[in-house]
């Protein structure tokens, strides 16, 4: 029965994906795209590009980049639990960098922790497609939410 309560009305998913891929500018700037979202979990694909390199000599994706794909696979997964129409911010992100990002495409996968009326928190995490079990960089974040019916 749990695996029924995940299941994300198909519309809804439809909205957060082209949301997320089309009408914020950062994220078409980088090419992140959602590529799984059911509720509580979402799971994004960076596509590398050279443009995207943080340091050209050991060489790896800018770290900036990394935390990039792991805010917003956060703030997914806390949209795959709340109504069409209510928004999430960034609270708070702790990221910890544990190794270098390869030059290579890059995945982001976020699962709620806890999701209240005002706040959600979430456990991501990054990999390499061709190293799955081995996380690039684990975050925990914090996002505020603002239903559509309080504005």
């Amino acid at each position: 029965m749990g695996d029924v309560l995940k299941v994300l009305d198909p519309a809804v998913r439809g909205s957060i994906e082209r949301f997320f891929a089309e009408e914020i500018p950062f994220n078409r700037y980088l090419g992140l795209r959602l590529v799984h979202l059911e509720r509580g979990v979402a799971r994004l694909f960076l596509p590398f590009r050279p443009e995207l390199v943080g340091d050209p000599f050991r060489p790896a994706l800018h770290g900036g980049v990394v935390a990039a794909a792991l805010d917003t696979a956060g703030g997914a997964a806390v949209f795959s639990e709340l109504a069409l129409g209510d928004r999430v911010s960034t609270v708070d992100i702790r990221v910890d960098y544990l190794h270098p990002a390869r030059l290579e495409d890059l995945y982001a996968e976020a699962t709620i922790k806890r999701v209240g009326n005002r706040m959600g928190v979430t456990a991501i995490r990054a990999y390499h497609a061709s190293d799955p079990e081995r996380s690039v960089a684990e975050a925990m974040g914090v996002y505020n939410i603002r239903r559509k019916h309080d504005r």
